[in-house]
């Protein structure tokens, strides 16, 4: 049986056919990913947008807040949560916004809200000082105003104020300081486990709680935290004065309420921030100067280093459409 011939008419008309199906597929695949490449582009750049206007948003709110600051204002710095490095109560952050609160001519007195169970003797320490400094620089007066807690290093801040003020249930004082820790070489015995410490110092690893404490060591612990301790209590003699009426406890590291802190010449009086504004430094206005964390302070802080890596490599790997 003969093959049929192939017609080449039709043959032609074919290849034609197979090949402009073909450049349509492709031009439709190339116009698809062509789409698909501006959508990525502009979802990066919104995103690189949303970034941006986010930081610049955090970093416009990040400063003070209330009313026209050139108008007669009661300042406010919030001191509140732990006192230490890093952290919002931190003497960094106090600080700035002390300074920004009697620089400012509006403002008639700074007051302290407080609301803290203590930290750093350090940090404490530095806040005391700047307090006494602007205050002596700027003639204005400063005022503490407790809330819930105003102990410890707390208080130290407290007593660099002309008068602290407290509600009658506050927690106020604890006057001394503490090293904590724990010493397991008992338990260890038992378990049959042994400690390798390796030190060059027969006293570096003295804090380790898995080795024997010496008398030593412990009278030289002790000899550091009397003397902080002593530091204290100079601090809250220098503060109070003659207000103070002390008593063999009121050092010890005890705390008392709002009511019994004015007994003791701890505090001045009861009142809250809206009563010191109004009836002690006679403007009702309130302005807050306490440095709150920004949006942008936020983002760096949950997301470290990722955004800015993630935006350069974003930048570095956007195509270009010719």
């Amino acid at each position: 049986m003969s093959e049929q011939p192939i017609d080449p008419e039709k043959l032609s008309h074919k290849t034609v056919w197979e090949r402009d199906t073909l450049e349509r597929l492709a031009f439709a695949t190339l116009a698809e990913q062509r789409a698909s490449r501006r959508w990525r582009i502009f979802f990066r750049f919104a995103w690189l947008s949303l970034v941006g206007a986010l930081l610049w948003t955090g970093m416009q709110k990040g400063g003070v807040t209330g009313t026209n600051p050139s108008q007669p204002h009661t300042a406010v710095v919030a001191i509140k949560g732990e006192i230490a490095d890093g952290a919002d109560a931190s003497a960094e952050w106090v600080v700035t916004a002390l300074r920004a609160a009697f620089e400012d001519e509006g403002s008639q007195a700074v007051v302290l809200q407080i609301n803290s169970p203590g930290g750093s003797p350090v940090q404490a320490g530095i806040i005391n000082d700047e307090i006494r400094r602007l205050k002596a620089k700027h003639k204005k007066p400063v005022y503490a105003v407790v809330e819930e807690s105003c102990a410890s290093a707390a208080y130290y801040i407290a007593v660099a104020a002309d008068a602290i003020y407290v509600d009658k249930a506050s927690i106020v004082g604890s006057i001394g300081v503490l090293m904590d820790g724990f010493g397991f070489t008992g338990l260890m015995d038992k378990l049959g486990v042994e400690r390798r410490l390796m030190t060059a110092g027969v006293n570096k690893g003295f804090l380790d709680p898995f080795s024997p404490q010496t008398k030593n060591q412990r009278t030289h612990a002790q000899t550091l935290l009397d003397q902080i301790h002593q530091q204290f209590i100079q601090v809250v003699r220098e503060g109070r004065g003659k207000r103070l009426k002390e008593t063999p406890e009121l050092f010890s590291g005890l705390f008392w309420s709002g009511e019994q802190a004015v007994g003791l010449g701890l505090a001045d009086g009861l009142g809250n921030l809206d009563y010191v504004a109004r009836e002690v430094v006679k403007a009702e206005d309130i302005i807050d100067y306490t440095r709150h964390e920004n949006v942008a302070e936020r983002l760096a802080k949950r997301f470290g280093a990722a955004i800015g890596e993630g935006a350069v490599r974003a930048m570095q790997t956007m195509p270009v459409l010719r």
